[in-house]
């Protein structure tokens, strides 16, 4: 569900990345005022993980569309909110820099879908108030699943939304929406047995995080070396293995863009803003779509499946160390504000 720029007008997108700097630095204050040491690389390696796991797109069946995990209720429900938000933010920006995923002009708005709509609406709207005060493992099941499908049909609409009010493209906004809604709620029910079983998997493993002494964002005295070490192993191994299963299917958004206006190129000619970040997005990304450049050892292949591909596996490891190592260093950079005078 990364938005291109070709979705937006340079008004929509600076707005956002407006009210996107706004919520980095509230969030970040937030975090400051009750940081947990113990916190930190807890964000730095479910980052990692988030990271490897959008690389893999599900097929959505009898449709022709693919769908990949947001991830920002599981973060949420592990980190808290705040913590959250952060680290989805570290996590778009080092793919939109880095990757090509998502453009560079559209950034605010894929970290206000993907981090701001489920870690401030869905999940104290809806997750808290399912799971309750003294959450069974049934009711973190439900809350979670239910969260994560509210906060991808927000998101989704949030796209839907951005790209009428820049009216750059040929997406009118019902028609537009009739295909995002409904392709986004099956996508939204996959992330949301994912949340839930990374949830539960968490919560088996260490319960104490989730323990009234320990409200969500706050991992106290509780240790949490295993859970860190096993979350590591399932991340490389996403990354750099799982990620060449990944579907070759148009994402729910390509799908729904193509099934509107009929056509491929939507947006407006590259000029201007547009073109000065693509030429910029073309320079920064070392892996661009998760592959080699052209000229390389290896070149991304088209229509093969599995996608066995060099490329795809150093873009999996890389890409999830640099987010490690982001999200770490924003903690711990949080971490020495907090104790400055």
């Amino acid at each position: 569900m990364h938005m291109a720029d070709a979705l937006l007008s340079p008004a929509v997108g600076g707005t956002m990345w407006a009210a996107t700097a706004g919520l980095i630095a509230y969030s970040s204050k937030k975090v400051k005022e009750n940081f947990d040491d113990r916190k930190v690389p807890l964000m730095g390696v479910l980052g990692a993980f988030i990271f490897a796991a959008q690389m893999i797109n599900f097929t959505i069946p009898g449709t022709g569309s693919s769908g990949h995990l947001g991830g920002g209720m599981i973060l949420s429900i592990l980190l808290g909110s705040h913590a959250a938000f952060l680290t989805i933010a570290s996590i778009l920006f080092i793919q939109a820099l880095f990757f090509a995923d998502g453009g560079l002009l559209a950034l605010g708005c894929n970290i206000f879908n993907l981090g701001f709509l489920p870690a401030f609406l869905a999940y104290p709207l809806v997750y808290k108030k399912v799971a309750g005060p003294k959450p069974t493992q049934a009711r973190v099941a439900l809350g979670a699943t239910l969260a994560a499908v509210v906060g991808l049909q927000l998101g989704s609409f949030g796209v839907v939304l951005e790209t009428f009010l820049s009216g750059v493209s040929d997406l009118p906004l019902g028609a537009f929406a009739l295909l995002m809604q409904p392709i986004h709620l099956a996508i939204g029910f996959i992330e949301g047995l994912v949340t839930t079983a990374v949830v539960v998997f968490i919560r088996t493993a260490r319960p104490e995080i989730f323990g009234p002494e320990s409200p969500a964002g706050r991992v106290g005295n509780v240790s949490t070396k295993k859970v860190l070490v096993g979350i590591l192993a399932v991340t490389v191994l996403t990354g750099g293995v799982l990620s060449w299963f990944a579907s070759s299917h148009p994402d729910g958004l390509e799908w729904s863009m193509f099934r509107t206006a009929g056509k491929e190129d939507i947006g407006p000619e590259k000029k201007g803003i547009h073109d000065s970040l693509q030429k910029l997005q073309d320079r920064t990304a070392i892996l661009p779509d998760y592959a080699f450049k052209s000229g390389e050892k290896e070149v991304k292949k088209e229509g093969e499946w599995p996608a066995v591909e060099p490329g795809t596996t150093v873009s999996g490891l890389v890409g999830g160390a640099m987010t490690l190592i982001v999200a770490v260093l924003i903690g711990f950079a949080l971490k020495r504000r907090k104790k400055s005078p």
